[in-house]
């Protein structure tokens, strides 16, 4: 059984339809690239998922109908949403921002332990516990971002152009903790990610969206290896 299934899903901001009828899965243990032109309705498929957005289609998440499932319930059946632009409380300090991802577990016990593990994958985050989000830098504010995900234990992370704004040696550290947090804790991914190169490279499959629907997908190293793709799709 898939972790996540999508079945021609739709979405609109009101008389705007973005998406038209999108179909994927994630397995347990995936990381699943999302890409495609600004536009195409990646950010919304996001939304959809986490119940930001108008929807319809069916969603199911381990087997159960997210129909008429509320974000914050969504968040609750361990589903960790990242936006884009990061959503960090920027007047709470890094260790206020850990405790609010935490503040729908009920293991309180095991909490504490999970600090620790978030500032083995994230050190600087340790060094900047009592700082304010809000004067961290781009790259620390999109780790604490993630690490907030985290703490709430999802079974599947949802990252929205996590590599945005920030500089290639920051990205390339934020893509190999997110690979080791895939590989050690077992979180699956759904990855929107503008550098479609680079995605690839860490995910297992890929799906193309373009103007609101599947426009390809598959094994993402075939896929980074299709000219035509590339050329059409990826502008690489």
């Amino acid at each position: 059984m898939a972790l996540l299934e999508l079945d021609a899903v739709t979405a609109d901001y009101g008389p705007i339809k973005a998406l038209h009828g999108v179909s994927l899965k994630v397995e347990p243990g995936e990381i699943v690239a999302l890409l495609g032109a600004n536009g195409a309705g990646k950010t919304t498929t996001l939304r959809a998922i986490s119940g930001t957005c108008n929807r319809g289609g069916r969603i199911t998440f381990e087997g159960r109908s997210l129909r008429g499932v509320a974000a914050h319930d969504t968040a609750r059946r361990g589903i960790g949403h990242v936006p884009e632009g990061r959503g960090t409380l920027v007047q709470l300090t890094v260790w206020d921002n850990l405790r609010m991802g935490a503040y729908t577990r009920t293991d309180k016990e095991k909490v504490s332990t999970d600090y620790d593990l978030i500032f083995g994958y994230f050190p600087i985050l340790k060094e900047r516990r009592d700082q304010h989000a809000g004067t961290l830098s781009g790259g620390e504010q999109q780790m604490l971002a993630i690490a907030r995900a985290l703490m709430a234990r999802p079974r599947l992370l949802l990252l929205d152009e996590p590599s945005l704004g920030l500089a290639p040696l920051v990205v390339q550290s934020i893509f190999e903790i997110i690979t080791s947090i895939n590989a050690d804790e077992g979180v699956a991914v759904l990855l929107v990610e503008q550098n479609a190169s680079l995605a690839l490279k860490i995910a297992h499959r890929a799906y193309l969206l373009e103007t609101g629907t599947v426009a390809a997908s598959g094994d993402a190293r075939t896929m980074a290896a299709d000219e035509s793709i590339r050329r059409s799709y990826l502008g690489y």
